[in-house]
């Protein structure tokens, strides 16, 4: 578990293919100083595991899936990338509750900027838009921040802002995007949970209504997602 406070920007050093996976090692020092074999760091907003390190690099098997997903699979030698460790108990929650299992990834369609800031705009996913909402929480390359502007529901191309201050674009990657470049994005966990329930909520009632005279009893009927439901595929990615 993070909270979407990115405490360095780390530098890949390694990319060792094994058949559909890869082992990836990044130069982060200032995460690797307590870390410990199978520890979790979340890179560039995907938590993964810790196999390998010493005191400046540590070392993470990335699946095939995750390397579908997000933009890990992407990675070169000597490209920055965002590290946060694991949330500890007890500490504050400055952004909020991120798994690092990443839904989709998305791409920068414009950038703006301001006298004391940088507006983002992001092609949104289809099967992103019930999750995100305005002035709600998402994470982006593993940075928590907030949804400062939406398009409406049905628009024929989606998109959504988010506005960034000067210390975001100096501490993380965000601050290197262009147009065409492509972000990994997590939806609000507690948005996915609600989608779900009224998925199968949804599912359900369908279920017995098409019962007929069966009493309700609703004969083992298999529970999924209505046809018309968001496409349900928040893997979840991590290593």
């Amino acid at each position: 578990m993070f909270t979407g406070l990115v405490e360095a920007q780390g530098t890949v050093v390694g990319l060792e293919p094994q058949g559909d996976s890869v082992r990836l090692t990044v130069r982060g020092p200032e995460v690797v100083g307590d870390a410990e074999h199978g520890d979790s760091i979340s890179v560039s907003g995907v938590c993964l595991t810790v196999v390998e390190h010493d005191a400046e690099t540590f070392t993470a098997d990335v699946m095939a899936q995750t390397l579908r997903m997000s933009t890990l699979g992407g990675l070169e030698p000597g490209q920055p990338v965002n590290l946060e460790r694991a949330a500890r108990v007890g500490d504050r929650l400055g952004g909020h509750i991120v798994q690092g299992h990443v839904d989709a990834t998305a791409r920068v369609l414009e950038v703006e900027d301001g006298t004391a800031w940088r507006r983002v705009r992001f092609a949104l996913p289809d099967d992103l838009s019930a999750l995100l909402v305005d002035k709600g929480s998402v994470t982006l390359e593993g940075v928590s921040l907030t949804v400062s502007g939406i398009s409406d529901p049905g628009a024929a191309e989606g998109w959504f802002e988010v506005s960034l201050i000067p210390e975001t674009l100096a501490a993380t990657t965000l601050g290197a995007k262009v147009p065409g470049d492509a972000v990994n994005v997590e939806t609000d966990v507690l948005a996915r949970h609600v989608l779900r329930m009224r998925a199968v909520d949804a599912a359900a009632a369908a279920a017995g209504g098409s019962a007929g005279g069966a009493g309700g009893a609703g004969g083992g009927a298999h529970v999924g997602a209505p046809a018309d439901a968001p496409a349900g595929r928040h893997a979840e990615v991590s290593s």
